[in-house]
């Protein structure tokens, strides 16, 4: 990274060069973003994951307007139109759209009007009235320029030519477009109209038929959802300013004589270069730039609903028995050791079934429990979830076995996947769906890296953002968490293990093989064993990697092989063996961390190392605690208004979050219901996976809709779903394929929700 990059980054970030510089040479290296964050704390100053993803990304585009900047400059050499004040203004650019505006005068054009009258002579002409407007006679001035074999019959026809020359000029202009460009930013508008003849067809789309907002307020899921509309060819979008004002800047920028014959002829070509030209070219730019920040947000969401999902509690490794509910097919029971390994599996009718085929259900899911020592029973939240839950309840089984619903979204995924059948090559994608479901109990982040996190169902209209930048932050997000909490490397199946620092698909795979033909790995160094993975692989992944009962005790730790030295040299200074460090307190505390300090160990490593050495393998994730649904409400029939019941957050959007009450669909709080006051961004107040408290506002059974509050006192009764955002999880994710987020409707009789929704809009 070059030394301009590193200023510009390290001023937009407020940190110092430094900083970046050791970064960049870092990540130049090889190094990943969680290694550097956790093992390079001297060299970047203990910038954090976020700050180094950010001088990675931030490096690359300015990497991308350099090579921009190089292509101009080569272009504009072998045209032999480079000229030292065109070289400085191309160098001078700090942006991509004001190196394109520099550009745009000198680009290479298809056949316009404008190179038709240069073509035919009458650049002249367009710089006579360009440049002395005031005394200027068009139509005389026009008539030595009138000729028969170049297609000008007369003198209107020379003045049109050379407009249409000014308009192109006027059009390129940079000043001009960055003038034209903040008005369409700071007064444009986005409407969205119904295509003639669309409006039944297009039906789900009714409440953008005829729509209009600021472009620099549209919330991202609104705009996203007209877009889809565009694109499904439902509906027109438009982005515009008022157009007089544009015209007006054009105006002062180019007509020096107003009023004067010269002037008008200027003044007809502004008008017409923002009407054909520049006005269209912006609002291009404004449509590409609102879509990549409304992705922007969406990828945020979606990213932040993630890394809560994958760092939910792990129940730990206990026997487990997991039940995929159904009707009809019966329930899919396996049982599960502590490693996760299917054991058993078996089928069971224990809803929509007779009385005796309960008994039987009953009495097989008491013998399973004897026989494999189950300590936890694990069901899937999907269809039947409640009645199986409380089926199970109804057994009476030892208090000491906790009885957890599952979010299973994304387990069919996984059972007929190309992993599933690797793992389960004999089994149907019943039993693997509840292997899911169990092995989500025990560890979620292990389980879940095994699924496409599309098909999590945490995202905001994922469908509809930009796939490769989406990809770059699941995978950024995954394999922070995965490097978080730390990998066993026992155990660890190899989509677990691609994820750690420094691996990938290729060496996880290797690793397993060699796992598999050599037995266990007894020490971290045996991986300088396993095929193709060299010295900086191992430097990248070791300290992410965890061996318990191995033969170094710090194996078990995230102490980086690379500083056992100096914990070696902490136990000799206090006469005692490594174990004895890392059981004795007292020991530790006799430790100067100062005392240890050297060109390459600063104190932010020593102070990581004292806090291993207190907790070796600490994992980061919260406790994990039995959750339970209200008895007795399992249907959406079973709701009423006022209610209030506990909950478990499904999704965070933009407009509310999704809450799980247990009864098959989960409720929307909006926004303007999540506290007791203005509330900007949902994730400030509630994450995927929280435990709430919810109050019932209203539920619409056809429709299948539920308006949750957690206020402390809701307006319950008159309440209506407010017509901002999706009403479904469904809807959330998948964007408007079924239906679409509504914008915002006047408040009336009625419409207290609608009322309170718009004015917390306002104050906004």
């Amino acid at each position: 990274m070059n030394e301009l990059h590193i200023g510009t980054i390290a001023a937009e970030l407020g940190i110092s060069p430094r900083q970046v510089a050791s970064t960049a040479q870092l990540l130049d290296e090889g190094a990943t973003v969680p290694f550097i964050a956790r093992y390079r704390k001297e060299g970047t100053g203990s910038l954090d994951e976020v700050a180094i993803a950010a001088i990675r990304d931030r490096g690359v585009e300015l990497q991308e307007l350099d090579d921009r900047r190089a292509a101009i400059l080569k272009s504009l050499e072998e045209r032999e139109l480079l000229t030292e004040d065109l070289k400085r203004a191309v160098a001078a650019a700090k942006t991509m759209t004001a190196l394109e505006d520099v550009y745009a005068p000198y680009r290479p054009k298809r056949r316009t009007r404008a190179t038709i009258a240069k073509d035919a002579g009458l650049e002249p002409l367009a710089d006579l009235l360009c440049a002395n407007q005031p005394g200027i006679a068009p139509i005389e001035a026009a008539r030595p320029f009138v000729s028969a074999d170049k297609g000008i019959a007369d003198a209107e026809a020379a003045l049109a030519g050379a407009r249409d020359i000014l308009a192109e000029r006027f059009s390129d202009d940079a000043t001009a477009r960055a003038q034209v460009r903040r008005l369409f930013w700071d007064a444009g508008t986005v409407r969205s109209t119904v295509v003639n003849g669309k409006q039944a067809e297009g039906i789900k789309f009714k409440d953008y038929y005829d729509w209009s907002e600021p472009i620099a307020k549209v919330p991202s899921h609104r705009l996203l959802a007209m877009r889809r509309g565009e694109d499904e060819g439902f509906l027109r979008l438009r982005v515009t300013p008022p157009e007089d004002e544009a015209i007006a800047i054009l105006e002062r920028l180019f007509v020096k004589a107003p009023g004067r014959p010269g002037g008008e002829q200027v003044r007809l070509a502004a008008h017409d270069a923002y009407r054909r030209l520049l006005g269209a070219a912006i609002e291009g730019e404004v449509r590409a730039e609102s879509k990549k920040k409304a992705d922007a947000d969406a990828i945020r969401v979606f990213v932040d609903n993630l890394r809560q999902l994958l760092l939910a509690p792990p129940l730990g490794q206990k026997n487990v028995l997991a039940i995929d509910p159904g009707y009809r097919t019966g329930c899919k029971v396996v049982c599960l050791d502590r490693q996760g390994k299917l054991v058993h599996h078996d089928v069971i009718f224990a809803t929509a079934a007779s009385a005796e085929q309960a008994r039987r259900a009953g009495e097989t899911v008491r013998a399973l429990v004897q026989r494999f020592q189950i300590e936890a029973i694990s069901i899937g939240n999907g269809t039947a979830g409640r009645e199986t839950e409380q089926f199970v309840r109804a057994l009476e089984l030892p208090s000491t076995i906790p009885i957890v619903v599952v979010n299973e979204s994304g387990a069919s995924v996984y059972s007929a996947s190309d992993v599933a059948r690797e793992e389960f090559p004999d089994q149907d994608v019943t039993v693997r769906g509840a292997v899911s479901i169990g092995r989500r109990l025990m560890d979620p982040l292990a389980e879940l890296v095994k699924i496409d996190p599309k098909a999590i169902g945490v995202g905001q209209y994922q469908h509809d953002v930009d796939q490769a930048a989406l990809k770059r932050g699941l995978d950024d997000v995954v394999m922070s968490c995965v490097n978080g909490v730390g990998v066993e490397l026992n155990t660890a199946s190899k989509q677990v293990l691609a994820y750690v620092s420094g691996l990938g698909p290729a060496l996880a795979g290797k690793i397993v093989a060699f796992r598999d033909e050599n037995g266990a790995f007894r020490s971290r160094r045996q991986l300088l064993k396993v095929p193709r993975l060299g010295a900086k692989a191992f430097e990248q992944c070791a300290g992410f990697l965890r061996i318990r009962n191995g033969d170094h005790p710090l194996d078990a730790s995230a102490v980086h092989p690379e500083r056992y030295g100096v914990v070696d040299a902490m136990a000799r200074d206090l006469d005692c063996s490594v174990p004895d460090l890392l059981r004795e307190p007292a020991l530790r505390e006799r430790l100067d961390p100062q005392k240890y300090v050297s060109d390459t160990v600063g104190l932010p490593t020593l102070g990581d190392i004292l806090e291993e050495l207190a907790r070796p393998g600490r994992d980061p994730r919260e406790r994990f605690e039995a959750f339970a649904f209200k008895e007795g409400i399992e249907k959406l029939e079973d709701l009423e208004a006022g209610m209030v019941l506990p909950g478990i957050v499904t999704n965070v959007t933009a407009f509310g979050a999704f809450v799980d009450v247990g009864v098959h669909q989960d409720g929307l709080v909006h926004v303007s219901q999540l506290a007791d006051r203005y509330v900007k961004d949902p994730s400030e107040v509630v994450k995927v996976q929280q435990r709430v408290s919810v109050t019932v506002l209203e539920v619409d059974v056809a429709r299948k809709r539920i308006a949750l509050s957690m206020r402390k006192n809701p307006a319950v009764g008159n309440a209506r779903e407010p017509r901002t955002s999706p009403a479904t999880p469904r809807e959330a994710t998948r964007g408007p394929k079924d239906a679409v987020p509504r914008p915002p409707v006047a408040a009336g009789p009625g419409r207290g929700f609608n009322a309170l929704a718009e004015a917390f809009r306002k104050k906004g």
